[in-house]
């Protein structure tokens, strides 16, 4: 049992208090991730709708907006880990985080382009402090080699999608139905209950390592001005930054080609100066890099296209409710809380009598999951009354999606933590969450080619229709493609790899 110094923030001195199962604390961080997933999902589920039916935004605009904001959430999290780590503290980095993104959504009832954008800059500083950092301490309550620790962050990640789940039944519901602002409000005020959820419960987790403002954060840069000072105002002048970033969006292609060109570069060279065996795994982590860019950039349609698509050509109701357009995105999630915990174990058997793919063929496997997700819209054209697809080709799309995603996401952090050395594991994390910012950009470019007219609604269903279903057909027939491609070169990719399954 560890005793705990009170800490600069208030925190009352504490002991490490654990049941027979998991430490306290893991509830508490549970609850306060699964609200911020509610808010940042809130907003998202939202967004493509409120540009389009709100604001005016033609297709091709609202989705290059879309990936923009999303490409820079995923970028948020190495600049806001690194602060915490550096000067701020874990537990300083998620309050300032959690508060920035409640005020984010409050910005965006402003009801205009200027307070959207405002207040996407502000979701996204806020973010890039709470994601980096709240699963930092998860794993920090437990000593390393602490059998529940596996256990523990399965837990967390359940809560994470039941925030989605939330968000993207309640939120999207309340938005559609009563008012695109009320839904924005709901989301803020989510995150103001998982801020008010982490401090008051800051007593259950203050054993964790790392929690209080670093020693470095109170040296003097110029006059009474230290480091944190400094940090509190370069968050503030960040949001305007990424106000300026959406909205000349042409920038964001130069800027991630440019970083992702410099991560690569750097990954390998470490990797080099590390021996052979060390340059190979690097350079088949850039290459999974690239793979997982593919994967994500058509994933991604989820919040774009595909929401689209089902506000125009997807037959919603159910008895004589019809289920609103955004709520859709429900499937995901939900799937995922039903057969996460399967694959889990389905893993762990497979590997028991040796039959556990590579990572080369699961990821193989994960884009043809996904390909026939896209190619179901084909068949269900043959269903189609009036333009309008059955809603069960969401369900049946989604669903291979989701299986898809479970071959991949989980995968895919295991293996980097795998194939880096652990002098630069936390630069190869940050690359690997790079590729997931690129890929939201790159989703929102194929978005846009689904656009059929500025300003609303296509000119005719049939026109919408027909181009969605050729866009969503394309996508399909690539990313089979490259499952194929995948699989052909599972042998040179393993040989790479070095022994990491």
């Amino acid at each position: 049992m560890a005793l705990n110094k009170k800490s600069k923030l208030g925190a009352s001195p504490t002991v490490d208090i654990q049941t027979d199962g998991h430490p306290n604390g893991l509830f508490v961080l549970f609850f306060s991730e699964m609200w911020e997933r509610f808010c940042y999902y809130g907003m998202r589920v939202l967004l493509i709708l409120y540009l389009v039916k709100s604001l005016g935004k033609g297709d091709a605009q609202a989705s290059l907006i879309y990936g923009s904001y999303t490409a820079l959430v995923y970028a948020a999290p190495v600049l806001g880990g690194k602060m915490a780590d550096k000067f701020l503290g874990y537990r300083l980095a998620i309050l300032l985080g959690a508060l920035l993104m409640a005020l984010g959504e409050f910005l965006i009832l402003g009801g205009n382009d200027f307070w959207l954008l405002i207040g996407m800059g502000a979701i996204i500083v806020g973010n890039g402090y709470f994601k980096a950092n709240i699963s930092t301490i998860v794993g920090k309550l437990y000593a390393d080699d602490d059998p529940r620790r596996d256990s523990g962050f399965t837990i967390f990640y359940i809560g994470i999608n039941i925030g989605a789940l939330l968000a993207t039944t309640v939120v999207a519901y309340v938005g559609e139905t009563y008012g695109f602002r009320y839904g924005f409000a709901l989301a803020g005020f989510g995150m103001i209950a998982g801020f008010l959820i982490f401090w008051f419960g800051r007593h259950r987790y203050a054993h964790a390592e790392g929690l209080d403002i670093r020693p470095e954060a109170y040296k003097k840069v110029f006059g009474p001005i230290n480091y944190l000072h400094l940090i509190i105002l370069g968050t503030f002048a960040f949001i305007p930054l990424c106000y300026v970033l959406i909205s000349q969006n042409q920038i964001m292609d130069f800027l991630l080609l440019g970083v992702f060109a410099l991560v690569a570069f750097n990954l390998i060279k470490a990797g080099i100066a590390e021996g052979g065996v060390w340059k190979d795994r690097m350079i088949a982590l850039v290459i999974f890099m690239l793979i997982n860019i593919g994967f994500w950039a058509s994933f991604e349609q989820a919040g774009t296209s595909l929401t689209l698509f089902a506000d125009r050509n997807v037959d919603r109701f159910i008895g004589g409710w019809e289920m609103p357009a955004s709520m859709t995105q429900f499937f995901n999630p939900a799937f995922i809380i039903i057969f996460g915990s399967l694959f889990s174990v389905m893993w762990v058997r497979l590997t028991r009598i040796n039959k556990n793919p590579s990572i080369p063929i699961k990821f193989s496997l994960g884009f043809l999951q996904l390909g026939l997700g896209f190619l179901v819209t084909l068949l269900a054209a043959n269903f189609a009354e009036d333009f309008k697809v059955p809603l069960l080709t969401l369900v049946f799309l989604y669903l291979l999606h989701t299986t898809g995603e479970l071959f991949i996401s989980p995968i895919g952090l295991s293996m980097v933590t795998k194939l880096s050395p652990k002098n630069i594991a936390g630069t190869a994390m940050g690359g690997w969450f790079l590729s997931f910012a690129i890929a939201n950009f790159v989703a929102g470019k194929i978005a846009a080619l689904t656009g059929v007219e500025e300003g609303g609604a296509p000119v005719t269903l049939e026109v919408g229709f027909n181009k969605y279903l050729t866009v969503f057909t394309n996508i399909g027939l690539v990313l089979i493609g490259l499952s194929i491609l995948i699989a052909i070169f599972s042998k040179p990719l393993n040989k790479l790899m070095h022994g990491v399954r």
